[in-house]
């Protein structure tokens, strides 16, 4: 049998060295993960409210995406920019009619209910269902008796005659007035883009003269904008209703991958919510998830949710509803292991010619 060699003076120091400062390593990292978990204990019961304040400050990334797209689509307001050379004239537009050289019959007209203008020497002109070259041209006509070769310039100073409201969740809600041929993104310009509490789809009505609903579109806001399929931009006519509803919107808080708020799409569960949220943490108390629930009253509604029971098909995936709050709470012994486990991690131990890692 071999004899075990004597470890020399120097090798006991640097071995008895290494033990004690690696148990002070340990020591320091079990203190440091139960600090954490007293800290996190020692914030209390979970406040929704603070979640719900703090999310309102932030802005949604896809809303902003979509109104940066709507703004490089470059849509002018109906109450400024380039005449359309394709718009059609119609009742309570305001034009300004000039004569080249005949100042004296340089005139501004407002189109009257029935679609007609009265002008020196022309007369009574029918405005209505003409564009500004078609007017301008059957205004020439009329004078050509009275004038050599008159030369009739047309400009639309107020457009009043394809009035389309937009509603909702846009930054500007109002009626606005269309110029020409006009579509979907471009109301939607008009409108300042989006809010961000709109959602995924949008509304649009068309109404008889009389007022009664004839047609009802819903477009999908995400293919629209986000995909950018171009048939969903359907034109639009005068007195349609755009309207953009707000969207759903729920948040994810505590042992979970991403906790933060998410929209609602369609009838969305909790366990599609968890996902969406990165799942669950290896911390996370699975049979101890809350919705905190919105309900009118002055306390929220709290509804008691075991994540195992789901999955095994013991209890209903529950259907989630506007701003309701999941909070998934943190074992903590588990949070104390993990703890220990990543401080450890970062540790390397060297004993003789060995090395742990």
């Amino acid at each position: 049998m071999m004899k075990r060699k004597k470890k020399t003076k120097k090798e006991k120091f640097e071995t008895a060295k290494f033990i004690r400062t690696n148990f002070r390593f340990l020591f320091l990292s079990i203190f440091l993960a139960f600090s954490s978990l007293l800290l996190s204990c020692s914030h209390g019961e979970v406040h929704p409210d603070n979640i719900m304040l703090q999310d309102k400050k932030a802005g949604n990334p896809k809303v902003e995406s979509y109104n940066l797209k709507l703004a490089a689509r470059g849509i002018r307001d109906a109450s400024g920019g380039t005449i359309n050379s394709d718009y059609t004239i119609g009742p309570e537009d305001l034009l300004e009619i000039n004569i080249f050289q005949v100042k004296e019959m340089d005139t501004t007209v407002r189109v009257s209910g029935n679609g007609y203008i009265g002008l020196p020497l022309a007369g009574k002109v029918k405005a209505s269902g003409h564009t500004v070259s078609g007017l301008e041209n059957l205004i020439a006509k009329k004078l050509d008796r009275y004038l050599q070769t008159p030369t009739v310039s047309v400009f639309i100073k107020e457009y009043r005659s394809q009035p389309i409201a937009v509603l909702g969740a846009v930054k500007t809600p109002k009626i606005y007035y269309a110029t020409g041929s006009t579509h979907l993104l471009d109301v939607l310009s008009m409108a300042g883009g989006l809010s961000p509490t709109a959602g995924n789809v949008c509304i649009v009505e068309r109404v008889s003269p009389s007022g009664k609903p004839q047609k009802k579109t819903v477009i999908d806001l995400e293919r629209l904008l986000a995909k950018g399929d171009t048939r969903l931009d359907i034109p639009l006519e005068s007195g349609d209703i755009v309207n953009v509803p707000e969207g759903g919107v729920f948040f994810v808080d505590g042992a979970v991958g991403a906790p933060g708020s998410y929209p609602i799409k369609g009838a969305t569960t909790v366990t599609q919510a968890l996902t969406m949220a990165k799942g669950l943490s290896f911390e996370a108390m699975k049979d101890s998830i809350k919705i905190y629930r919105d309900d009118g009253k002055p306390k929220r509604e709290v509804i008691a949710v075991n994540y195992n029971k789901i999955i095994s098909g013991k209890s209903p995936d529950i259907t989630l509803e506007d701003k309701d709050i999941i909070v998934v709470p943190k074992n903590g012994f588990k949070a104390i292991l993990k703890g220990i486990s990543t401080s450890l991690s970062i540790g390397m131990f060297n004993i003789g010619k060995y090395s742990y890692y």
